[in-house]
């Protein structure tokens, strides 16, 4: 009775499995992580070409402009241009509680930055400004750690303060043995960029990053209109195709546009992940300071980039 053969159509006590598993609602999530990963690497290494040309473009501004003026109309500018893409797609005000966020946000990028580092072009070259403000990611990865509580191991600490001297002994060492004005301007820079990193990355997780940076620009813009006028009657411009090209990827390029792909790739991939793609930034700026200011760089410059590179790689795996 065991061994009869069953009838034909009758489900046997043992049914082979399927060679394939059904389709569950979760089978997508990881290709789909993929993807938002690569999209954000990608977003991310765009924000920092873009932010690479940021110091030949300032350089190529202030023929055209005073240091003050230029800062002015360039904010007033982008304003204008993410104001408009604001308008255009109807996007409200952002949560009161988002404010002070934007704020700070609007104080390092939008306003600090751009003015520290073009009143430290007026005498620094492109080439050295590049290598001091090469440590902004670790300055960045610093305070993002602090921002959220973390303790950072004593690797990290090991390779941001060889990093920092690093730095240090290339400025002494350009500067003739002692720190100039125009160092202390990036100095400066450095910590007034990583806040408003640091804010706006964490401010991209809850809204689309290129609306970060269009309400910072708005925000600021009882600032800048005013600040613009009154440079201008200071400093009159005197335009150029140079002066004209640099104001110009300035607003739209620096200011905006790659503001808005960083912020987009640092809500993909996280803050610690981005910074390591702006190691290439002051590299990439060196090439630049070549092929467009012609520059001739000292040895000492890309040496020192390079080892900040490697210091910072060291702190972002020290981090996990």
């Amino acid at each position: 009775m065991d061994n009869a053969p069953q009838p034909v159509g009758t489900p046997s006590a043992s049914p082979v499995p399927p060679l394939t598993p059904p389709l569950t609602p979760l089978a997508g999530r990881p290709a789909a992580a993929r993807d938002r990963a690569r999209s954000g690497l990608l977003q991310a290494g765009l924000g920092v070409v873009a932010f690479s040309l940021t110091f030949p473009a300032t350089a190529w501004g202030l023929t055209g402009f005073g240091p003050w003026a230029l800062v002015g109309v360039r904010s007033v500018l982008a304003a204008v241009i993410a104001g408009g893409f604001l308008l255009a797609s109807r996007v409200p005000p952002p949560a009161r509680r988002h404010w002070p966020g934007l704020a700070v946000v609007a104080l390092g990028v939008v306003i600090g930055f751009p003015l520290l580092t073009t009143l430290a072009l007026r005498t620094s070259t492109t080439a050295h400004a590049a290598v001091v403000v090469g440590l902004l990611p670790l300055t960045t990865a610093l305070l993002s750690a602090l921002r959220v509580g973390a303790r950072p191991s004593r690797t990290f600490w090991a390779a941001a303060l060889a990093g920092a001297a690093a730095v240090l002994a290339f400025t002494v060492q350009q500067s003739g043995g002692a720190l100039t004005a125009a160092d202390g301007f990036l100095f400066a820079a450095l910590l007034v960029c990583a806040a408003g990193y640091t804010e706006g990355g964490r401010l991209a997780r809850v809204m689309p990053g290129w609306q970060v940076i269009g309400w910072a620009l708005v925000l600021c813009l009882p600032v800048t209109v005013p600040g613009a006028v009154l440079a201008l009657s200071y400093e009159p411009a005197h335009l150029g195709v140079r002066g004209v090209a640099g104001l110009l990827w300035l607003a739209a390029g620096s200011q905006f546009l790659g503001m808005v792909v960083w912020y987009r790739g640092m809500a993909a991939i996280g803050i610690p992940k981005a910074s390591q793609l702006q190691l290439a930034q002051p590299l990439l700026t060196l090439v630049w300071s070549v092929l467009l200011l012609g520059e001739r760089l000292t040895p000492a410059a890309p040496v020192t980039a390079a080892a900040v590179l490697v210091c910072i790689a060291v702190t972002q795996r020290a981090r996990g």
